[in-house]
């Protein structure tokens, strides 16, 4: 990956590099010619309608193609942005659905005093990461034996789930439902699986916790509400479902492979800036403009220096051997998006 990146690096040089050293070799000729004979300047002279009119044509396209890469981009990310507000409700929902879990009465006594009182200060992704070194509370916490059937990582993993950022240790009294979720804490949600937990209790070893999750202790108002959100998330998904530890586990699934990483792909998406090629492009179109048809059009109106008339000649010829040597990588480029 280093080398093909090193390589790439120097694909991108090397238009820049052999158009730079052809501007500043044109300037030198050019000017060296100019010295030796001043009637080289009528040459030069003859030669600016040209160089105003191709220059004029070219920034044109340029502009032209910026004007439509934006508009089209703009379009994408007000689809995209949609498609996040709803993935982002998909997500306060859940949110809602854990609170009542995590606030009812389904875990074994002592259980939340235990974890909310001597574990304050650790949260999931601590317990996830401890091999980093980061948490002694992580660590003394995997070596203590608790007396809760292991059940107390699910409930770490709700608490991870109803927090809004990596940093936070406890989960308010009412929980944030922010217009959009911060990228740190999506990203840790996604990178640790974050919503497994319901399938992996739930369903794989549900057998194994059953006596430790007591389902029937969630108040059956509870339990109406909770189905209630899960028809809000996916009315198709969850049409036929009832609460229990089946509902549970396709839910945990569902969140896992199908929210949480679209909620991070649109959210990326959404926060990208313009495209580096995008920038590069308003460079060539600026230079095109300030050297290929200002410049030269101050340099006629105002009898400025032939040095600026050289200058602005090289330099718009050496932008077309630039543009000419990167044509191929722009177009891969494209085929690439």
């Amino acid at each position: 990956m280093g080398n093909k990146s090193f390589a790439k690096d120097i694909l991108t040089l090397i238009p820049l590099l052999s158009s730079g050293l052809f501007c500043i070799v044109l300037i030198y000729f050019l000017w060296n010619k100019l010295s030796v004979d001043p009637a080289f300047l009528i040459n030069l002279e003859t030669i600016l309608p040209i160089i105003i009119t191709v220059s004029g044509i070219i920034a044109v396209a340029i502009m032209f193609y910026l004007a439509t890469v934006v508009i089209n981009l703009r379009r994408s990310r007000h689809v995209i942005v949609s498609d996040l507000d709803k993935i982002t409700q998909k997500m306060h929902n859940f949110r809602s659905i854990l609170d009542l879990l995590l606030r009812s009465k389904m875990w074994l006594p002592g259980l939340k005093e235990y974890l909310d009182d001597e574990y304050a200060n650790l949260n999931y992704f601590e317990v996830k990461e401890f091999y980093r070194g980061y948490s002694k509370l992580a660590i003394e916490f995997l070596q203590e034996n608790h007396p809760y059937q292991d059940t107390e990582n699910l409930y770490l993993e709700f608490k991870a789930l109803l927090i809004t950022s990596p940093k936070e240790r406890s989960v308010p009294e009412n929980i944030k439902y922010p217009k959009h979720y911060d990228n740190a804490i999506v990203e840790k949600w996604l990178e640790h699986k974050c919503g497994s937990g319901l399938w992996y209790y739930f369903g794989y070893k549900y057998a194994s916790y059953k006596s430790a999750l007591d389902l029937d202790a969630v108040y059956e108002r509870h339990q109406d509400k909770i189905m209630t959100l899960a028809q809000s998330i996916d009315s198709q998904a969850f049409e036929d479902s009832s609460f229990n530890e089946i509902f549970l586990s396709k839910l945990g699934e569902y969140m896992n492979k199908e929210v949480i990483p679209k909620l991070h792909q649109f959210q990326t998406f959404a926060a990208q800036k313009l495209p580096k090629m995008v920038n590069n492009l308003y460079i060539l179109f600026i230079g095109f403009v300030v050297f290929g048809v200002l410049l030269p059009i101050c340099y006629q109106l105002l009898n400025l220096d032939p040095f600026i008339l050289v200058v602005s000649i090289a330099i718009i010829l050496s932008l077309v051997v630039f543009i000419t040597a990167s044509f191929y990588r722009f177009l891969t480029n494209e085929i690439e998006v």
